[in-house]
């Protein structure tokens, strides 16, 4: 059995294929490649002369062998995450209401829970692990069930998307500016849950599908319209926190397509993506705390 890794088509992701362009390296299907006298080309590089000879060429054209999917490793990071998430759920059912209800620690002092809970107030006193912290907390059964189901859902197909290393700076990231909304929108109101990074991958999705398609009204902004219906549909539910680990996703993906000039699926996580992401954190950081100031 095979163990080389399946590609698709950056044009059209739903198409397995085993080409590749030979200037770019990027996966393409069938209807999207040109043949050239240089090896095969995707529609961006098809007009372009290859200056490297044909040995060079020739080595650039990759063809790829079918693997099994759904390996072990496969969306690694979305796996680990949902099992911290839940690792954390139990320190809280230990330490406070029971499994239904591991919220009720945060009335405990000393409890993790009440540690890593984002509050503005103590965010302004220092704890500034809070923005982060909170997004591994859940308050039910029912909260963590639906995070976890839309972490699962969405986290694995961006994960295979984006790489290992680009899905955590960007499911960090979105956190942060998911921190920062809930801050703007309610400072004085205890705040957790993980929808904020939830939010930045459906704002991952968002881009990666406008980048694939051409066309922003497709898949993900069909979630994500009815998921921030929810969000304010529903009391108790920080509007706040959706929205700004929304735009902390969508910008985070922008910084990897180096603002429209790449395709955020491809390529290496290079310097213009991480100071792209620690812009973007650096910038959550700020607001949250010029929002808290005085609170302390």
């Amino acid at each position: 059995m095979s163990t080389a890794e399946t590609k698709y088509c950056y044009r059209h992701p739903d198409r397995p294929t085993g080409l590749s362009c030979s200037e770019c390296g990027r996966p393409i299907c069938t209807e999207c490649m040109t043949p050239a006298a240089v090896g095969l080309r995707c529609p961006e590089h098809a007009g372009t002369q290859g200056r490297r000879g044909p040995k060079a060429a020739a080595r650039r054209v990759v063809v790829q062998a079918p693997r099994t999917r759904l390996r072990g490793t496969e969306a690694l990071v979305t796996k680990t995450l949902i099992a911290v998430n839940l690792l954390i759920y139990l320190i809280g059912a230990a330490q406070g209401g029971g499994i239904s209800d591991p919220a009720a620690s945060m009335n405990r002092n000393g409890s993790f829970y009440e540690r890593t809970v984002l509050f503005g107030p103590f965010v302004a006193h220092g704890d500034w692990w809070r923005l982060i912290t909170s997004a591994f907390l859940h308050a039910n059964l029912l909260h963590i069930a639906f995070n976890m189901l839309a972490l699962w859902w969405f986290g694995g197909p961006v994960e295979e998307y984006l790489g290992r290393a680009r899905f955590v700076g960007l499911y960090v990231v979105a956190g942060l500016a998911g921190s920062a909304g809930a801050l703007l929108q309610a400072p004085l109101t205890p705040t957790l849950g993980a929808s904020g990074a939830i939010f930045g991958i459906l704002g991952a999705m968002l881009i990666l599908e406008w980048q694939a398609t051409g066309r922003l009204g497709g898949n993900a902004m069909t979630l994500i319209v009815i998921n921030l219906v929810i969000s304010f549909a529903i009391p108790d539910i920080s509007w706040g926190g959706h929205i700004g680990g929304l735009v902390g996703g969508i910008l985070a993906t922008l910084a990897y397509a180096r603002w429209g000039r790449g395709h955020a699926a491809y390529g290496r996580l290079g310097y213009g993506g991480v100071i792209g992401l620690v812009l973007v954190g650096a910038v959550s950081v700020a607001i949250a705390y010029w929002k808290v100031r005085g609170y302390a």
